[in-house]
């Protein structure tokens, strides 16, 4: 087995490197992996199931590929698998083809609940790494927990709200949300895309390069253009939650990485036409909201590369519930409109509450959003520290 350290400290593409390279085994990974989840999980409860037999089983396979020579771009990365979704899913199918093994099922919502933003084990609900007293977010909540804790570089999930990326931000991590389309949908109304939680942007492009291998790399924006919103137009976003974002953008501004442009992005609010859709009653008024949104995004594409907001409108609530607060308010736009969206850590509030800087990119523009986010991490853009 690997150090706990050292693997809890290793990038899903640091630990593929070791793997292809000779200098760790995918079982010397998948034991530590186990190891910890047998140690640390029984209080974080970031899954629902641990599959030691098959995981082991799984890292013996890429053992014997990469002894006959195989380069695999994931090799012997143990992943968390989002429990709604299952390990035969499109995307975790893709993953294993490169290289990943599935290690257990990560926690999610107990349905029929009127609230998503938090996760639910036989062993009480999932905690959040960073404070227990805060619910991890959701619905992607075991797979956020299990990243941001160490037990895995990355894990699966799925965004047709704002279900990965709002846990990434509640839990301090990376998640990426791509085009809606790009893979294929988990429900009817097109909203609900497959996506990632990493620790770094770097294994979230690996992850894209994973499961839509097929997809067409447009060339790189050298001198990225942003436009800041704190509200889309309609959210009623908390003062410390736009400020700390909105500073973390400006430091990022600061360090010669992108310019923020004077661009106002005004949405029509889109939850009467989001709950239209999933509910497979849309309306001619839901129509005219999404148009509107779509000609309004448009328009600011035309001028900018990236928009940026936060990624939640509030702090983490506790484990007891939101209320009456819309944890969606600023990231179901984009399910609605199907652009790629990604969330990084911003710092905290005055009261020490994690923050998320959302970026959203024009249509297909996935490799121009994870590329500018790879740019950031090896710059200082949060105050308390780096992303790599």
């Amino acid at each position: 087995m690997l150090d706990d350290h050292l693997y809890a400290s290793l990038s899903a593409t640091e630990i593929a490197d070791l793997v292809n390279h000779g200098k760790a085994t995918a079982r010397d990974v998948v034991d530590t992996a186990l190891a910890l989840c047998a140690d640390r999980d029984g209080a974080l409860r970031a899954f629902t199931a641990i599959w030691a037999d098959s995981a082991r089983a799984v890292a013996a396979e890429v053992d014997a590929a990469v002894a006959r020579g195989a380069r695999l771009p994931l090799a012997g990365v143990p992943i968390g698998v989002k429990a709604s979704e299952g390990a035969t899913s499109f995307q975790n199918q893709r993953l294993v083809a490169a290289g990943c093994v599935p290690i257990g099922a990560t926690s999610v919502p107990r349905s029929g609940t009127g609230w998503q933003t938090y996760g639910f084990t036989e062993r009480g609900p999932t905690l959040n790494p960073l404070n227990p007293a805060w619910s991890p977010g959701g619905s992607s909540a075991g797979s956020a927990a299990a990243v941001a804790a160490g037990l895995v570089p990355l894990a699966t999930g799925s965004d047709g709200a704002g279900s990965v990326r709002i846990p990434a931000a509640w839990c301090g991590i990376i998640g990426f949300k791509p085009t809606n389309g790009l893979l294929p949908s988990r429900d009817r109304a097109g909203l609900n895309t497959p996506g990632v939680l990493t620790r770094t942007p770097h294994d979230a492009a690996a992850y894209l390069s994973a499961v839509a291998p097929t997809s067409t790399p447009l060339p790189l924006v050298r001198s990225l253009t942003v436009a800041w919103t704190p509200t889309l137009g309609y959210a009623a976003t908390d003062p410390d939650i736009a400020d700390t974002a909105r500073r973390a953008l400006h430091r990022i501004a600061q360090a010669g990485l992108c310019t923020v442009v004077e661009r106002s992005v005004e949405l029509r609010d889109p939850a009467p036409a989001w709950t239209a859709l999933r509910a497979g009653s849309p309306a001619p008024d839901t129509e005219a909201l999404v148009e509107a949104n779509e000609q309004s995004l448009r328009a600011v594409f035309d001028q900018v590369d990236i928009i940026a907001t936060p990624t939640t409108p509030h702090p983490p609530h506790g484990n007891d519930g939101p209320g009456s607060r819309m944890s969606v308010a600023l990231t179901w736009a984009f399910n609605l409109s199907g652009h790629p969206a990604l969330t990084l850590p911003a710092g905290s509030t005055p009261d020490g509450e994690p923050v998320g800087l959302q970026l959203v990119a024009r249509h297909h523009a996935d490799t121009v959003l994870l590329d500018a986010a790879a740019r950031l991490s090896g710059h200082e853009a949060t105050e308390g520290g780096q992303w790599r």
